[in-house]
């Protein structure tokens, strides 16, 4: 990819090592609770087409997230990739939006034959903006529940198996410290873990909802009926058969539901646990709705 500023240019061009989408329907949860907040994250105008995100290094090895307007080219990459296939991923300049030091998420890998990443050095007189950094791990707060529920949405499946196997703490099991002093680490390897770090109890019981947080968290997705929040605060994405994944975020919480199935919650004053909701009489018909209102890909 060619270089996107004096910076970048002066080390040639940007290795791609990977690219996310920032779109109303599809970008990373841990930028924001909604579209518009991810966007102002970053500095960028919540237009309605979107951006493409493409981390990399430059030849020195520095971070840099490169922001391009070119969306459609970012969705065939990253589509690519996802199946498995190779794909040059080399938007041109004229696409480019704005390139940012530093990553928003921690990434794995490393482009080859060049240095360790690290940040760019700051400009003259620290000028320019400070450079992106993923959440840290060793706490829990909004990044990482919404990051949590990402992983949740991406790996249902595995999810709702724990709940099959009771190893998933209910929505409705009060027991237990509340004030959310303690958790764990924040990563996603802690979620649905008690603070003690081992599998939670579930309660068997009538199902009836008596989390403070889980109704504070369906009554406000339940108020975005009638006064709908701003875009991407609710995502509608495929799953298998006819249904859909719905993502869901408010102030302190976030929801993952499948409209053919139950839902989970992960709350802000519970570290590192993911609450399940089940089905019940109400559920279907409020996700049938929050899916009517919801931001799709194209």
């Amino acid at each position: 990819m060619a270089a996107t500023d004096d910076t970048v240019a002066d080390d040639d061009a940007l290795y791609v090592l990977t690219a996310v989408l920032l779109t109303p329907a599809r970008y990373p949860g841990v930028l924001g609770d909604d579209y518009v907040a991810a966007c102002s994250s970053l500095g960028l105008e919540p237009y309605a087409e979107g951006y493409g995100l493409v981390l990399g290094q430059d030849g020195g090895g520095a971070r840099w997230t490169v922001v391009v307007d070119d969306v459609s080219l970012v969705a065939v990459a990253i589509a690519s990739w996802d199946c498995g296939m190779e794909y040059d991923l080399s938007p041109d300049g004229r696409s480019v939006v704005s390139a940012l030091p530093g990553w928003p998420l921690a990434l794995a890998v490393a482009a080859p034959g060049v240095p360790e990443p690290h940040d760019p050095a700051p400009g003259p007189e620290g000028s320019g903006p400070a450079p992106l950094a993923p959440p840290d791990p060793e706490c829990w707060g909004p990044a990482q529940r919404r990051l949590g529920a990402d992983e949740v949405a991406s790996r249902w499946a595995v999810w709702r198996g724990r709940v099959e196997e009771g190893t998933v703490r209910r929505a409705d099991d009060t027991s237990g410290d509340q004030d959310g002093d303690e958790g764990g680490d924040g990563s996603a390897g802690d979620l649905g873990k008690t603070r003690d770090g081992t599998a939670p109890r579930r309660e068997e019981g009538d199902g009836s909802l008596r989390h403070p947080g889980v109704r504070r968290a369906l009554a406000q997705a339940r108020a975005y009926l009638t006064d709908p929040p701003p875009p991407g605060r609710i995502r509608s994405a495929f799953a298998p058969g006819a249904a859909r994944t719905l993502r869901v975020d408010g102030p302190g919480w976030s929801l993952v539901a499948r409209t053919d199935d139950m839902a989970f919650v992960l709350l802000d004053e519970e570290p590192g646990e993911v609450l399940p909701v089940g089905r019940g009489p109400e559920l279907p018909g409020l996700l049938r709705s929050l899916d009517a209102l919801a931001a799709r890909p194209v």
